[in-house]
């Protein structure tokens, strides 16, 4: 009697609670909306309450409120820590058909664009300067006369026949990137959806063409990054594997592993920490939000627009370049999607964006980002100013401005 009573007190209690909870918040109180629990659709009007043992208990009913406290009201701002990663559109130069086996996949048949650019052709070469360049001189002809044409004719038709997986070749494009390599980083990328026949003509259309990277991840997504991690050289087992480092006093050093096995077997086990590389390592981390993807430096009007780091709440014109430029990196001129987090690799390392494997269901990451500010203060130092202007106005004119001034007037 003593617990029904108590359970009933808790639900009139929440019930009132919201009432007021919403009169403030909306200035109305919607009744309709709070009579019965979200979780098992009872009613909870409590004008039907009763203390009777008979009656049946309702006990979710004050975690219901919770959680519809949590969704409508709880919107704190948070500051996070943020990883820019610069995206150039990738060019398709090329398809590959694979046929199962019993052994696995095999491929079938390769075909390459008509038009291949030198940075591609770089990676086909281990010393371009000395090499005659004459990569994809005699493929290119296929495409020009009749008797090429029906052959490729053929081999579409024979890829759209037999194949059971379509991959497109995709190359980087190394010259809009601040970086001193020419060669381009090639891969193939997996063409997912619809029948082989409509796979081969989609890649068929993209031939030569970019691909952005908005047309294959969205806003707030959740992907894969794939990259080489930061290297450390050769180190020690407390340094690689975070042993225990042994006392002071231990007779021929302390950062060891103080017992590698016993007598026999008389053989090192593999699971023993030893020392040895650490770091530069291919790795894969899962699960990166997509906080924003932006759009590169644009020509409009003739004029340069760099505006793409204001959002709906910071209307100042500024680019998603902090003063003085990322460190150790230069100026991104190019497409960008903004990750939570932190990513693998150094500056500069080439990493591979992937959709994610699995089915996101956590709130955590089916929750839409509502960007407020983006922080573009020099990261060298202690950044004070968000814009060069900004700066200029606070800390006045510079003497060779001021010069230049006097001699122009």
């Amino acid at each position: 009697m003593h617990e029904n009573l108590h359970r009933s007190l808790i639900c009139w209690f929440s019930y009132t609670l919201m009432c007021y909870l919403r009169f403030f918040l909306d200035g109305q109180v919607k009744v309709n909306q709070l009579n019965h629990c979200y979780l098992c659709e009872k009613s909870l009007s409590p004008l039907s309450l009763k203390l009777s043992e008979s009656e049946e208990e309702h006990s979710c009913c004050w975690f219901n409120l919770y959680f519809y406290l949590t969704a409508e009201v709880n919107k704190k701002e948070v500051v996070e820590a943020v990883t820019i990663v610069e995206t150039p559109p990738m060019v398709i130069v090329g398809i590959v058909g694979y046929v199962q086996t019993p052994r696995g996949l095999r491929s079938f048949k390769t075909i390459f664009a008509e038009h291949i650019s030198d940075e591609c052709k770089r990676r086909f070469y281990k010393n371009w300067h000395k090499s005659k360049k004459k990569a994809f001189t005699k493929y290119c002809k296929k495409w020009q006369d009749e008797e090429g044409k029906k052959q490729l004719e053929k081999d579409f038709n024979s890829m759209k026949k037999y194949c059971q997986v379509i991959r497109v070749m995709a190359h980087t494009q190394m010259r809009l990137l601040p970086l001193r390599q020419k060669k381009s980083h090639l891969m193939e990328i997996q063409v997912n959806g619809g029948t082989v026949a409509e796979k081969v003509d989609w890649a068929r259309e993209k031939l030569e063409q970019q691909v952005p990277v908005s047309s294959v991840f969205g806003q707030d997504e959740m992907i894969d990054v794939i990259g080489v991690t930061k290297g450390k050289g050769y180190k020690g087992v407390t340094s690689r594997w975070h042993t225990k480092k042994l006392p002071r006093k231990t007779h021929r050093g302390l950062r060891k592993v103080a017992c590698i096995g016993a007598w026999h077997p008389a053989r090192v086990a593999f699971s023993v920490a030893r020392a040895g590389q650490k770091g530069y390592h291919h790795r894969t981390e899962i699960n990166k939000k997509i906080y924003k993807i932006g759009q590169g430096y644009q020509i409009k009007d003739g004029k340069l627009i760099k505006n793409n780091a204001s959002t709906d709440y910071d209307l100042s014109d500024k680019s998603i370049n902090p003063l003085g430029g990322f460190v150790h990196y230069g100026e991104v001129t190019n497409d960008f999607i903004m990750l939570k987090g932190c990513v693998v690799g150094t500056k500069k390392r080439v990493l591979t964006l992937r959709k994610s494997l699995l089915v996101q269901t956590k709130r955590r990451a089916l929750e839409k980002i509502d960007l407020k500010f983006i922080d573009t203060t020099s990261k060298f130092g202690h950044g004070r100013f968000q814009t060069a202007e900004e700066k200029k106005s606070f800390m006045g004119p510079l003497k060779k401005d001021r010069i230049a001034k006097e001699e122009a007037a």
